[in-house]
């Protein structure tokens, strides 16, 4: 599929005895739509930036029109893979929670329908009570890894966890146990960490579920400014004596000028 510069995302149900229209939705449904196409558009790794995306919206169903979206490769990637039932597996992880939560709703309400078409208003992919995207068996596998970012929440009473704002600003919630909290004596609220965890992994898409904490490692990378500077005076006296890097190293592959 060509990429062109819109994108009409559309929902259809009924309120009552009337369809939903621009001018008869509910607050929650308009909000809730909003950003589940925000978050579909901007994936994982916020492929579109939103907040500079225009969007207009379309008598008839509710339906919003998102324009400026020719250059973003993976968005029309992923709407390509669409085409077929096991694309789940397939495309960026916060796009395929998008469309199970989207056909779980569907299929729950036979009112209920979402579509996507592209500027010329040919239909890419739509979801009702009769879709069947599923991921194909065998794509998760258990793993233990260690994860990079920021603590943005910590703790809980009920439920302990701990949330990881990742460097593509994605947000991971890892559960935890309230003792392995307690007995953590450092302040990691708002700091960077390193968490070792296990999870599930998608072999084929990347995407983390069932993540849970076995511990906070303390040996973070750091930066040192003056040891980069010393780095930096013992590089300029090694090469001091080298006029042109470029010929240095076509002497050392046997091509002297």
């Amino acid at each position: 599929m060509s990429p062109s510069d819109q994108l009409r995302f559309a929902i259809s149900d009924r309120i009552g005895d009337d369809e939903v229209t621009p001018a008869h939705v509910t607050l929650s449904l308009l909000a809730e739509f909003q950003k589940d196409v925000g978050d579909f558009l901007k994936g994982s790794n916020r492929d579109v930036d939103i907040s500079k995306t225009i969007v207009s919206i379309e008598q008839g169903s509710l339906a919003l029109v998102a324009s400026g979206l020719l250059a973003v490769g993976t968005l029309w990637n992923d709407i390509e893979h669409l085409q077929h039932r096991d694309a789940l597996s397939f495309i960026d992880a916060k796009r395929a929670r998008i469309v199970e939560k989207w056909q779980a709703l569907a299929q729950k309400n036979p009112n209920r329908h979402y579509s996507i078409k592209d500027a010329s208003s040919q239909m890419i992919f739509a979801i009702d009570s009769t879709s069947n995207y599923f991921r194909p068996e065998g794509a998760w596998v258990h793993v233990e890894k260690y994860l990079h970012g920021t603590i943005v929440d910590i703790g809980g009473k009920t439920k302990a966890n701990v949330h990881l704002e990742l460097e593509n600003g994605e947000i991971l919630t890892v559960a935890s146990t309230q003792s392995l909290l307690a007995k953590d004596n450092q302040n990691r609220l708002y700091r960077l960490a390193l968490l070792h965890v296990t999870a599930e992994e998608n072999l084929l898409t990347g995407e983390l579920r069932g993540l849970k904490l076995l511990a906070f490692d303390n040996h973070l990378p750091s930066y040192d400014d003056d040891e980069f500077n010393i780095m930096i005076e013992k590089g300029t006296r090694a090469w001091a004596d080298v006029q042109s890097s470029s010929a240095w190293i076509e002497e050392l592959r046997g091509n002297p000028a």
